[in-house]
């Protein structure tokens, strides 16, 4: 029996990089999966994957969205008992660059989202008697680097919204935990590689993560395995917070 019998999940940003890693993760696991994403592509990936993966092309900065895909898994697969906000924006921008218009852009997608679907699946899970939401932050939830103001703040604001939550939804058995990932091999940080970006000098791990070892994690966060840890943050980095 899989670790995730009988669950049921929505993993948003499902399409690529880590997103897809987490899915096919979960569905390996025993898992039925919605898989969302404003990217199309996402409906190729959930057909390779079988009809435990129903795909949704969804704006994670819309409510109304949101409402929506609870609504259809739920119609699909019953209850939510798993919810991974993975979808953000990581656009380099430093601070003179930085709009107004280019900061709310980051507001909304990598921190709105997070408590839009929070929000929209709690009474699912309330059904379910109980659940799992596992944040997707990054180590720059921790620290800062040049050009990630945008980014950075978004990220540290990601922490929060999982701690608070975690304190107001722990009697409706729903466990709300953030995770870090450092540098991880995706299509984002390819065209950093690309451009000779140096990664690895400063952590004790001197490579790029592959998604699944982040994969790993979420899913311990997903399953019951984690039933002790709520409001929590979990470092998959490699060590470069080490010395912060």
């Amino acid at each position: 029996m899989g670790r995730l019998e009988g669950k049921v999940a929505i993993v948003t940003g499902g399409a690529q990089g880590m997103g897809l890693a987490h899915v096919r993760r979960f569905v390996a696991e025993g898992a039925k999966v919605t898989l969302t994403d404003i990217n199309p592509s996402g409906a190729e990936r959930a057909q390779e994957l079988g009809e435990n993966v129903l795909f949704i092309q969804h704006d994670v900065a819309s409510a109304d969205a949101w409402d929506n895909v609870v609504r259809q898994t739920e119609e699909r697969f019953g209850p939510v008992n798993i919810l991974v906000n993975n979808a953000a924006i990581g656009l380099q921008k430093f601070f003179d660059e930085l709009t107004e218009a280019d900061y709310r852009m980051f507001v909304d997608i990598n921190q709105v989202s997070v408590f839009l679907g929070m929000k929209a699946v709690v009474p699912s899970m309330r059904r379910a008697s109980g659940g799992s939401i596992v944040n997707v932050s990054s180590t720059c939830g921790f620290l800062a680097l040049p050009g990630t103001v945008g980014y950075t703040s978004t990220k540290f604001a990601v922490r929060g919204l999982t701690k608070a939550a975690a304190m107001d939804l722990g009697e409706d058995n729903i466990r709300v935990n953030c995770v870090h990932p450092g540098n991880t091999r995706t299509p984002m940080l390819e065209k950093a590689i690309a451009a000779g970006a140096d990664l690895v000098t400063r952590q004790p791990i001197k490579r790029i993560a592959d998604p699944d070892e982040v994969a790993n994690l979420v899913l311990y966060l997903a399953s019951d395995e984690s039933s002790y840890s709520t409001g929590a943050d979990f470092v998959v980095d490699g060590g470069i917070t080490a010395a912060h």
